[in-house]
């Protein structure tokens, strides 16, 4: 197998993934194969931190990630990503900054595909399944943000359990004090949400 041809088998999921919103062309796949790379991230180490170049996007191939911002010595838990989602930390839009304040640790151990932010400025200027596919991911993004608006917005904190429960994350694959830290309660809080919810549903 050459090396062009590993690289494709590799980022084949991210190619599976942006396929479904426009079909790409022989070029567009092909500069991905030559810009992207893989990583593999142990559970509970960072894959970006404040002090890091905030330069890439990640696509997720394996594993769950959390965002989180520090407020002095408590860490806000503001998203959970899964398997075949885009990633990325808070980005100044006009640029004026290559650092994050936004913090991504990962949950379980991980494997990401990296995507140089460079590349979108590229591909939109060369390649023009890029902007269809760019604004496609910008609803699912802007969608994703009201939806965790909205959640972080409910006044009760059962209420706010109950609806992330009905969502599709997976929270079994999340630890308590991370999911406590996203809904904004206690760590005892959850616990005893979580075990009347259980009773209720037995």
């Amino acid at each position: 197998m050459t090396k062009d041809s590993e690289n494709r088998l590799l980022i084949q999921p991210l190619i599976n993934f942006l396929g479904q919103f426009h079909t790409l062309s022989n070029e567009f796949i092909n500069y991905h194969i030559e810009k992207c790379e893989i990583i593999h991230v142990k559970k509970n180490k960072f894959i970006l931190s404040p002090i890091d170049n905030n330069n890439l996007i990640y696509f997720v191939l394996k594993g769950v990630v959390r965002g989180f911002v520090r407020e002095g010595q408590k860490d806000i838990t503001t998203w959970f990503s899964f398997e075949n989602e885009l990633i990325s930390a808070i980005r100044q839009p006009n640029g004026s900054s290559n650092h994050s304040k936004e913090y991504l640790q990962a949950v379980e151990d991980c494997r990401l595909i990296c995507i140089p932010y460079e590349n979108i400025d590229v591909l939109a200027q060369h390649y023009p399944e890029a902007n269809p596919i760019s604004r496609k991911l910008l609803e699912q993004q802007l969608h994703a943000a009201s939806e965790r608006s909205i959640l972080a917005r409910i006044p009760s904190a059962i209420d706010r359990y109950l609806k992330l429960e009905d969502s599709s994350m997976d929270t079994n694959r999340i630890p308590l004090r991370h999911l406590s830290s996203y809904l904004g309660i206690r760590l005892e809080t959850l616990s005893r949400i979580r075990n009347k919810s259980l009773r209720l549903a037995c």
